[in-house]
């Protein structure tokens, strides 16, 4: 569950073939899956990472590099504490503010490093950017009989890797893998989390961004309560074999001519995948993209492309310089088709790129809730020596009125939130509403 990382932000770039070896002296681009085998993380590591944020990143060439030393440092003495090694006399450098100097300072007071540490120096100074598209990631091969996991696979205030400050009590259950620990425990969509090992979901009406850690555990004891019956139970649950379908389009047929169309992500080949199951020209269409993490930009213009020619998409825009626009797809044929999209904060990256064209371009009609701007710019990859990625954005992402939509959301035209007890009951509030204006 939120164990995961943003999957739709990795899927570019751990998808693409890689060299062999990465360059001792920077990182380089990624172009496909990292090496099965590397040398261990070193202190050569941390400097490639160093200089590959201050290189590659969006703002990295006016950044202040002794805030990344100073982030990698804190990290590296509070993983020797965690471990009882810290070294006396291990002390953060001078720092001048010259990025070769400051490095060459740093790496002396380090010497040998330690491996442990040196991967949460990495680590904690990609996650100092404060970017959302911004990742220090190891590729881990996949376990031997198979992937495993809980099967929660999504939670109301899920927000990537961490929950939703904005949302509000309660905290309920969204989606379980069948055949999976906790659809067999009888775990069910709308189920409320009263407690994970014992630590509640909020604090009042805050979000308690504690509970993050109960799900990373290969066990978790859950407090749940059914809001069909009121009735409350204690779960543990387990780790185990789980199995994940590959993303695809679903649809159905509505009353009067309106299609359903469900998109969980912007994976390739999705555009293509919604424009097929729309070949008898409904007259309306509601685009479901609840929970829909995003995925490549090229997916959105094409499919934006369906519904309106000789549009401005979005913007990517470097440090300096001109904005570069985006526009629709216009080698797709027209659909002619009324849209209605469903969105809530599960919606990011890409899933926002598309759902503000729409609402910008007037192409449609936005209902549920406001989605989680999280939509800093699109990642590179690139590859450390130790095998380990960094993702990092070289433009910045702006909607088509060139407002900022990262940290912010689009907002919605008509608001219609999925609750617990909807869940429990097969009551869509988006979807009726949706139905309602067409």
């Amino acid at each position: 569950m939120i164990k995961s990382l943003c999957a739709a932000i990795l899927m570019a770039a751990c998808s693409m073939s890689a060299p062999a070896s990465a360059s001792a002296e920077r990182c380089t681009v990624v172009t496909g899956p990292p090496p099965e085998s590397a040398p261990p993380t070193s202190v050569n590591t941390l400097r490639q990472a160093y200089f590959c944020v201050l290189d590659n990143y969006y703002s990295g060439p006016a950044m202040d590099s002794k805030a990344l030393l100073k982030s990698a440092f804190a990290a590296y003495t509070q993983d020797l504490m965690r471990r009882g090694a810290d070294r006396p006399g291990l002390q953060l450098p001078e720092l001048t503010g010259n990025r070769d100097t400051d490095w060459a300072a740093f790496a002396k007071v380090l010497g040998t490093g330690d491996v442990s540490a040196l991967r949460a120096a990495i680590t904690a100074m990609v996650a100092g950017l404060h970017d959302n598209h911004a990742r220090a990631v190891r590729p881990t091969p996949s376990p031997e009989g198979g992937p495993t996991g809980t099967g929660i696979v999504g939670v109301s205030a899920q927000q990537g890797p961490q929950l939703d400050p904005a949302a509000k009590p309660p905290l309920f259950i969204t989606r379980v893998l069948p055949g999976s620990p906790a659809a067999k425990a009888d775990i069910r969509p709308g189920d409320i989390i009263v407690k994970a090992n014992g630590i509640p979901p909020f604090i009042g009406d805050t979000v308690n961004q504690s509970i993050v850690q109960a799900f990373a555990a290969g066990t978790v004891t859950l407090t749940l309560k059914r809001p069909t019956t009121g009735r409350t139970r204690t779960v543990e649950l387990r780790e185990g074999p789980i199995t994940r379908q590959p993303p695809a389009v679903t649809s159905k047929k509505l009353a009067d001519g309106v299609a359903y169309i469900q998109l969980p992500g912007f994976f390739e080949g999705a555009a293509d995948q919604v424009i097929a199951k729309l070949q008898d020209k409904p007259k309306a269409v509601v685009l479901d993209l609840r929970g829909n993490g995003g995925g490549s930009p090229r997916e959105v213009t094409r499919l934006l492309g369906a519904f309106a020619h000789g549009k401005v998409t979005s913007y990517f825009c470097p440090l300096k310089g001109d904005c570069v626009p985006n526009r629709t797809d216009d080698s797709v044929p027209l659909l002619g088709a009324r849209l209605v999209v469903l969105t809530d904060r599960g919606c990011a990256s890409a899933c926002e790129d598309f759902s503000a064209a729409v609402k910008d371009n007037g192409l449609g009609t936005l209902v549920g809730t406001r989605t989680a701007g999280a939509v800093s710019g699109p990642s590179d990859g690139y590859l450390l020596d130790d095998g380990s990625l960094l993702l990092l954005p070289k433009v910045r992402h702006l909607g088509p009125a060139r407002e900022i939509i990262d940290t912010i959301g689009v907002p919605v035209d008509h608001h219609a939130p999925m609750t617990a007890l909807d869940l429990a009951t097969g009551r869509d509030p988006g979807l009726a509403k949706a139905l309602t204006l067409l």
